[in-house]
């Protein structure tokens, strides 16, 4: 059978050239059967003519085919826009945008459209993408074909430094040669950055605030060693005071390192569904003792139903935990703490849900609120210090909020109390466990 296929297929098109060429050889016989009667060519060179121009319109040149399979090439699929190189693109782990020459998106993996949710296939990248750094080393890319890097500050939805690197990549085309087509990728340098500045400032603040404890601990050890050394009443007072000591440097170190995990991961929200209703409870219980002592009253008012939001339970923990432990510290003077979970709309129209802690001690002055929430920073610097404050609770507070999407509301009136608002988005899905 496979050997009938090309005689098939070769004599199958003879009727329809027999039928496109009749009215050429109906011509050529009647001028050819004229001159042969009128003596004017002798008939064996007549057939031979006749026979010759019926070979020319009836015989399948390779003229005919050529010009044929260049009329089919132009529904052929270009190689670089083939689904084995879309699945490559899509494949890579960080956003990438393949190109052509002029900067038409080609391919786009997933994160590079949720990176730049503008970009569009067949459509100039430079639209999408409106950084001045992208925009500059994609042209100098495209004029040159040579490899470019941009470093460029993204601050949609929260700030990321990211790496542009755009690598000329030759392509086959469909007639054998080749052409630069441009992969841009992205690479999230935010960790880094963060790293480098939170070096700095551990540098800056956390030797400020080390350096007091660390002096009193040193001189207390110098007395117990020399004129206190045998002294029993006073080594157990200092040894107390080391004690508190210790114990302030080994919470600013904690919270610095709290501090540290919440901005390293900053850019990527938590998508893990937890009820918070447990988690205010357990904090509210875990304060009991500090109330007593400060003789303070917490007043817990939380729905009996879930409450779900996406977070880190760890974190919100030490969200709510620093929110009731300044209101019993802070505001003890009133002898009541409120800790109250609601639901509201946002200025955008998007429902949150809010928790409020609310005290009733002295309040904050206006001039300090904007300022709360800034490392280091104290309203009172004595009575923080005194209170067993190392500065970043707040600072804590306003990332772990910012990291689940959220914002931080702070209202006070000197001498009428002060209230901290935790605002979550919404979510609809219903909390499984």
């Amino acid at each position: 059978m496979a050997l009938d296929a090309p005689s098939s297929s070769f004599f199958s098109p003879w009727p329809d050239r027999l039928r496109h060429s009749a009215i050429i050889l109906l011509a050529a016989g009647l001028a050819l059967a004229v001159l042969v009667a009128f003596g004017e060519l002798p008939l064996v060179r007549a057939a031979t003519v006749f026979a010759c121009i019926a070979a020319a319109a009836l015989v399948p040149w390779r003229l005919h085919n050529v010009a044929t399979s260049r009329e089919e090439v132009r529904g052929i699929t270009s190689p670089v826009e083939t689904a084995a190189v879309s699945a490559i693109v899509a494949g890579m782990p960080d956003p990438a945008v393949l190109l052509d020459r002029a900067g038409r998106v080609i391919h786009l993996n997933a994160a590079a459209a949720q990176l730049a949710p503008a970009l569009r296939k067949n459509e100039l990248a430079q639209f999408a993408l409106r950084s001045p750094e992208i925009i500059a080393a994609l042209r100098e890319a495209i004029a040159t074909t040579e490899p470019r890097r941009a470093t460029y500050l993204d601050h949609v939805p929260v700030d990321r430094w990211m790496e542009l690197i755009i690598t000329p990549v030759p392509v086959p085309t469909l007639f054998g040669g080749t052409e630069k087509c441009m992969l841009m990728t992205f690479h999230d340098q935010t960790p880094l950055r963060r790293v480098e500045e939170m070096r700095a400032d551990f540098v800056a603040n956390a030797s400020h605030e080390l350096r007091t404890p660390l002096a009193a601990l040193s001189g207390f050890i110098d007395t117990l060693q020399g004129p206190a050394k045998d002294d029993a009443k006073a080594r157990e007072r200092f040894l107390g005071i080391m004690h508190t000591q210790a114990t302030r440097m080994a919470r600013l170190i904690d919270d610095l390192l709290s501090l540290s995990r919440v901005e390293l991961s900053a850019h990527v929200r938590p998508d893990t569904l937890v009820d918070i209703v447990p988690i205010i409870r357990q904090v509210g219980d875990g304060l009991e003792p500090l109330a007593r002592e400060r003789q303070v009253t917490i007043d817990i008012q939380l729905p009996e139903t879930p409450v779900a939001i996406a977070g880190d339970r760890e974190e919100l923990l030490r969200l709510f935990e620093n929110l009731i432990e300044n209101a019993l510290k802070y505001g003890a003077s009133g002898g009541r703490v409120i800790v109250s979970l609601g639901q509201a709309m946002s200025n955008e129209g998007m429902p949150e849900v809010r928790v409020m802690v609310r005290d009733f001690g002295p309040g904050i002055a206006p001039e300090h609120l904007p300022r709360l929430t800034e490392r280091f920073y104290r309203v009172d610097v004595g009575d923080s210090r005194a209170q067993g404050g190392t500065g970043l609770g707040l600072s804590l507070v306003k990332h772990i909020v910012n990291r689940h999407r959220g914002r931080l509301l702070i209202e006070s009136v000197p001498k009428q109390g002060a209230t901290f608002t935790a605002c979550f988005p919404q979510v609809k899905t219903a909390v499984a466990a």
